[in-house]
Formats: C-alpha cells, sequence, structure tokens
C-alpha cells in the first residue's frame, strides 16, 4: 500500500487505532497482519501527511501526544463508519460478517455460552467473536458507549437494564450455599435470620452481584458479616468449601461448580435476581441480529423441551 497522492487511507486509520489500543508498533503489526516495518512506514507517511505527529515512541513506551489524541477519535469513528458499512452491504445477500463483541457476567446460567456460540458461528462462520467479562453495571456502560454489541446480565428484583433494550431469560431465587459439615447443612429451607451472625463470602460492595444480597438481609431487618469478598463465584464457593464462610449464589452457577463438599438450601426470603440479554436500542449491527436470532431461536427450542425438574435441595 502506498499513500504518494496525498491521501490519508483507511488502512492507515486501522493502524492508528491498533497502535494506540496495544501502546506498541510491534503488537499492532500482528494483529494487523503486516510488518512492523511496513505499519511504522505508513504512520510516518500520514504524520508527514497531516504534519503532526501522533505518538511520541522511546525505546520502552509508545503514548499518544495531543495531536494523536484528537486524531484518535475520528480515526476511530472512521474505521468503525467502513466495518459497519462492509457488514450492512454483506447482510443485503444474507452474509453477515464482522465481530460480535459480547459482554458476559461470570455467574451466567440462563444460557450455556459455549454451546450458543457453536451454533452462533456454525450458522455464521464468517464471523468473529470477542468476548469481555465484568459485573452487570459495567457491561451495560460498556453498552451504552458502543464498546460491546451484545451483553448477558443478571440483576436484583426491581431492577431493569438502563439505556439499553433487553429481554428477560431467567428468573430465579438465590439459594444458600454452605459447607457440607455445617450446622445447618441438614436443613430444607432457610429463611434470613438463620443465616444471621454467619461470616459470609460475596461479590465486592457496590457491585450488582454484591446488591441483590446486600438489599435482602436490609429489607428483612438482619445485619450480616462480609468477611471476604471477590469477583469470581468460583473462588467464592472454593471460601465456603473451606468452611471459612457461607454465600447466596444463583443455583445454575453451584451446579456448574466443578469442586466438592458444598451443599445448597433453598431460602424462603432470599434474594431473586433476573438474567437479561441486552444490545443496542437504536441500530444494532448485523452481526448483533443474527446472534439474537439464534440465542431466541435455541430458547423456543428450550420452552418446547419443557422446564427442567428438581427434585429438592442439592448436594455436592
Amino acid at each position: 500500500m502506498s499513500n504518494d497522492h496525498g491521501e490519508v487511507e483507511l488502512q492507515q486509520l486501522r493502524y492508528v487505532v491498533e497502535v494506540a489500543e496495544t501502546a506498541s508498533f510491534t503488537r499492532a503489526a500482528e494483529r494487523c497482519f503486516v510488518t512492523q516495518s511496513a505499519l511504522s512506514h505508513q504512520i510516518a507517511a500520514l504524520e508527514r501527511e497531516i504534519g503532526q505527529r501522533l505518538f511520541a515512541r522511546t525505546s520502552r513506551r509508545v503514548r499518544l501526544t495531543e495531536a494523536g489524541e484528537a486524531f484518535l477519535t475520528h480515526a476511530r469513528v472512521a474505521v468503525r463508519a467502513a466495518e459497519l458499512a462492509k457488514e450492512e452491504a454483506a447482510a443485503t445477500v444474507g452474509e453477515v460478517t464482522g465481530t460480535l463483541r459480547l459482554g458476559v457476567i461470570p455467574t451466567v446460567t440462563a444460557v450455556a455460552v459455549p454451546a450458543l456460540l457453536q451454533s452462533f458461528r456454525r450458522a455464521h462462520p464468517s464471523t468473529r467473536v470477542e468476548l469481555r467479562g465484568g459485573n452487570s453495571d459495567e457491561l451495560m456502560a460498556a453498552l451504552r458507549g458502543d464498546e460491546l454489541d451484545v451483553a448477558l446480565l443478571g440483576l436484583r428484583d426491581g431492577v431493569e437494564p438502563g439505556g439499553v433494550s433487553s429481554r428477560v431469560l431467567l428468573h430465579q431465587r438465590l439459594v444458600a450455599v454452605l459447607p457440607r459439615d455445617h450446622e445447618l447443612a441438614g436443613r430444607r429451607r432457610l429463611r434470613l435470620r438463620d443465616l444471621a451472625d454467619r461470616t459470609f463470602a460475596d461479590f465486592p460492595a457496590g457491585t450488582s452481584g454484591r446488591a441483590q444480597s446486600d438489599a435482602a438481609f436490609a429489607a428483612a431487618g438482619v445485619d450480616r458479616d462480609v468477611a471476604f469478598e471477590a469477583d469470581s463465584a468460583a473462588l467464592l464457593l472454593e471460601l465456603v468449601a473451606a468452611g471459612l464462610a457461607v454465600t447466596l449464589l444463583a443455583p445454575g452457577v453451584v451446579r456448574g461448580w466443578r469442586g466438592d463438599g458444598l451443599v445448597t438450601i433453598a431460602v424462603a426470603d432470599g434474594p431473586a435476581r433476573t438474567e437479561y440479554v441486552a444490545w443496542d436500542p437504536v441500530a444494532p449491527r448485523s452481526v448483533a441480529r443474527a446472534f439474537l436470532a439464534v440465542l431466541d431461536a435455541g430458547s423456543r427450542a428450550d420452552d418446547e423441551a419443557g422446564p427442567e425438574e428438581t427434585s429438592g435441595p442439592a448436594r455436592r
């Protein structure tokens, strides 16, 4: 590629975006499948064309200059617009292309994410998927900021996704998770007051995962001691299995754990949560619309198969 006619080319804009995101000419070249020398040459040509240095380079790091920061904002818009134009043109003849940016909470249980993505890729083999984990608040903000196309969320009762389109995937009440040798392990049902004075492990304060339990205990007028905080459900379960704490989690999260030594018990007045799928409310990309169609088809198949039967509290 050359730029002998004094034009700013789309590929040069892509290079600028990649260098800015990776803070490295080497990693940017790898992501663009070109040599570092070719990428560096094109960015240098672009800098000569606009008469400004976009990056300050040292032996240890690469950073944007003030002019580079301003240029990057518009470069991202141009690259994004070009990608969308290509995707929408392909969609007119029934081909879905592009990269789906999917946000997933770590405790999603309404869908089996690997199986869902397998179905999506089987239906649309020209697509790619970029997965991003986080709590529901972070993922909703990313959706509103056009950093994600679709997100799988979990929110407490009375709270719905804001500023995005969404639909309910699953509503369920959390269960108490106790060590198998806990004195309450033989109970078939508990109330929140039964868990007063117990040491808890939970998600970090202020997160949507924590809010559901905090709200339920506050409504019941029951104090609790959250001595352990972690942003991983698997780590919370490990703390419980080690006898350090008890916790409240969605039943499907516990069923998916590969460890042992746990008991789950229903909590009559315990917190409930709803899982949602959410997406851009104004102009979802064709790749997002295709993913939602695959998700809907899977949901209809599950409905026709009927509800899963359970036989009381699970023991692990």
